[in-house]
């Protein structure tokens, strides 16, 4: 498995709970925090994926794709997410697309990681004509 996929997915316990233990990586005052977060089992079986851009405190931009929203937000904000965010904290949710299957999420991030900062920027704050400016080949 790659390490890009790999990061979408986190440790669960027998009842899809995040929990903690040997190999977990959670620690007895972060458990609830994503729990609360993950909220009820019967929700989560919704076939939902999201592909999102994060701020973080150094102004860079942080893209990346998720079942769940509300989990890896409280992921990141825990230093519990990527590499990069647990460097910057805290890390604002700025953007966000909704998809019907994680693949769909998973390729839409792969394309506007590749994007300049002022191109995610025009996506970012729906300047549809910026965007287009920045998608033409030069």
């Amino acid at each position: 498995m790659s390490k890009s996929l790999s990061r979408i997915y986190i440790h669960l316990s027998d009842n899809n709970r995040p929990s903690t233990g040997s190999g977990t990586g959670y620690s007895k005052a972060q458990v609830p925090a994503l729990r609360q977060a993950q909220g009820p089992v019967n929700k989560r079986i919704m076939m939902e994926a999201y592909m999102y851009i994060l701020k973080c405190s150094n102004g860079s931009y942080y893209t990346g794709s998720t079942k769940n929203l509300e989990l890896r937000l409280a992921q990141h904000q825990l230093g519990m997410g990527s590499n990069h965010t647990k460097k910057y904290l805290p890390v604002d949710l700025l953007y966000f697309e909704k998809f019907n299957r994680i693949d769909l999420a998973f390729k839409r991030e792969k394309q506007i990681q590749k994007w300049s900062k002022v191109k995610k920027k025009a996506l970012i704050d729906g300047n549809l004509e910026e965007l287009k400016l920045k998608s033409k080949c030069k």
